[in-house]
């Protein structure tokens, strides 16, 4: 049986573990949440490292992104230093190639016009893949990187305008604590409305969970969700504020949908192959090889759409 574990800085109120069959292998797949604590993150990956197939590193990403330039998150870089035999990836490699699919996916599957739809995508620097499929299919795309990670009522509404902020920002802001641009620990737990008016502007609402859970309105009625990593606790939550439609970039395990670091650990386990060989074609390959489709599922009676 291989085991892939996903050590997240997140909070430990969203751990969840599974046993699946895929490509004619037995998989455990576990997510472990340190409720923010940069120290005991570090020492399970000590525990664990040899012990596992292959480690995501949750509620943290490596590298941010803006066009083909990328840049390394620090704090993600002390959690990959304590590991010396498991391989350990932060989702990064698979995103541009699921991320993009799902795009597609909502337009060619589910019969979605994005060419002219508003669209709120909370951070692009995380999911550039996503940012530039949205643009490409002509969504109206508003990018909510300042407002949400950095408390700046500033839209920007085009990827250009992020790429030449990104080139000024990132090289700093990936030195800062991780904390200061995402909620870790117990502030993944709390949701404040806040920044209302952008969601109420946006026919779609795309991009990292818990930036959206953190700030959405109670009132997201006809809403669609595109996003990942969502508990079933998320999806009565959702209802309850009356979406419309939820996707999610990653299919369902036992419940829930887990973050791309998950998947990607995941198809690393089964390939064998060091992640810093793997290519986006392989990610692609892998992809299809295992029938992994986004999810879908109706919020206003919880039923998975046929074909989906």
């Amino acid at each position: 049986m291989k085991r892939v574990v996903s050590v997240s800085l997140g909070s430990s109120k969203r751990d969840h573990r599974c046993e699946i069959e895929l490509h004619g292998e037995h998989l455990e797949i576990a997510r472990l949440g340190t409720d923010g604590d940069m120290a005991k993150a570090i020492s399970l990956l000590q525990q664990l490292d040899g012990q596992v197939d292959a480690f995501g590193l949750g509620g943290i990403d490596r590298y941010l992104f803006a066009g083909k330039r990328r840049y390394e998150i620090h704090d993600a870089r002390r959690l990959v230093r304590a590991v010396h035999r498991t391989p350990v990836v932060d989702g990064s490699g698979l995103k541009n190639t699921l991320e993009r699919e799902a795009v597609r996916f909502l337009h060619q599957k589910l019969g979605l016009e994005l060419k002219g739809r508003k669209v709120l995508l909370v951070s692009a620097v995380d999911r550039f893949g996503m940012a530039e499929a949205l643009a490409e299919a002509g969504a109206e795309l508003l990018c909510g990187d300042l407002i949400f990670a950095l408390g700046l009522p500033i839209p920007l509404r085009s990827l250009r305008s992020l790429r030449i902020l990104a080139t000024f920002l990132l090289p700093i802001l990936t030195r800062l604590p991780f904390t200061f641009l995402y909620p870790t620990g117990s502030r993944q737990d709390q949701s404040v409305p806040k920044n209302t008016k952008y969601f109420q502007w946006a026919d779609l609402i795309a991009g990292d969970y818990l930036f959206i859970k953190r700030n959405m309105p109670d009132d997201l009625t006809g809403k669609i969700i595109l996003t990942n990593t969502v508990t079933a606790s998320d999806l009565e939550e959702l209802r309850r504020r009356n979406a419309g439609l939820l996707v999610t970039t990653t299919p369902e395990f036992s419940g829930r949908s887990f973050g791309t670091n998950v998947m990607e650990a995941l198809i690393v386990a089964l390939s064998g192959k060091d992640p810093g060989a793997m290519t986006a074609d392989d990610y692609r390959s892998w992809v299809d090889r295992l029938g992994f489709k986004p999810r879908v599922v109706r919020l206003d009676g919880l039923q998975t759409m046929p074909g989906a």
